[in-house]
């Protein structure tokens, strides 16, 4: 990513280039630079200002994400796994949201391309607001929906959001869900042209 395209904290810019939209990358390229990733794999890494990836084990570190100002929690593999987490296990310390997906290639996670967006959006818009997104590994489900939202409510394209979230932590969605990316990609390229 060139030093045009990013700010001084090392983000891409969310407001509009001059330069012509990218094309969206097909699946294929998408994967080799997701093979090409040397990042170590982590825990949690924050990806964005405020906005952490993660896995189960960090899930269910309360004091861990205590530490962290996480006031938020989005699990992405809600009820998949016996102790999943709820907002019962957190109290009133953090705000829970669920979303019981499958890491299937043939999963429709797009349908929760919208309630998780808008879930991280409200939370990091609050005074203080940190928000954890996890599934079982930190590595598919949650990474899809993370790129989702930085590419709705950030304006990035599809290879920006995935080039901005792998510098920062190991990635890799299921090619389903990398499909749904790029269809989404392709429909807000078109919105922002008419």
């Amino acid at each position: 990513m060139s030093d045009e395209a990013t700010q001084s904290s090392g983000y891409p810019r969310c407001h509009s280039d001059p330069r012509p939209e990218p094309s969206t990358p097909t699946v294929v390229q998408l994967e080799e630079i997701l093979h090409n990733n040397r990042v170590p794999l982590s825990r949690i890494d924050e990806v964005w200002p405020n906005l952490y990836i993660g896995d189960m084990t960090v899930a269910h570190d309360r004091f861990q994400l205590w530490k962290l100002g996480i006031t938020h929690v989005l699990n992405a593999a809600h009820k998949q796994l016996a102790s999943s987490g709820c907002q019962d296990f957190y109290g009133t310390a953090m705000d829970y949201y669920g979303i019981a997906a499958r890491d299937l290639p043939s999963f429709d996670i797009s349908a929760y391309f919208h309630p998780a967006s808008e879930y991280i959006h409200q939370a990091v818009d609050i005074l203080g607001g940190k928000v954890f997104v996890h599934c079982a590994f930190g590595y598919s489900r949650s990474v899809t929906l993370v790129l989702a939202y930085l590419m709705t409510y950030h304006h990035l394209s599809l290879l920006d959001a995935v080039n901005t979230v792998a510098e920062r932590r190991r990635i890799f969605p299921n090619r389903g869900f990398l499909k749904q990316l790029r269809t989404l990609d392709i429909k807000l390229q078109q919105g922002r042209k008419v």
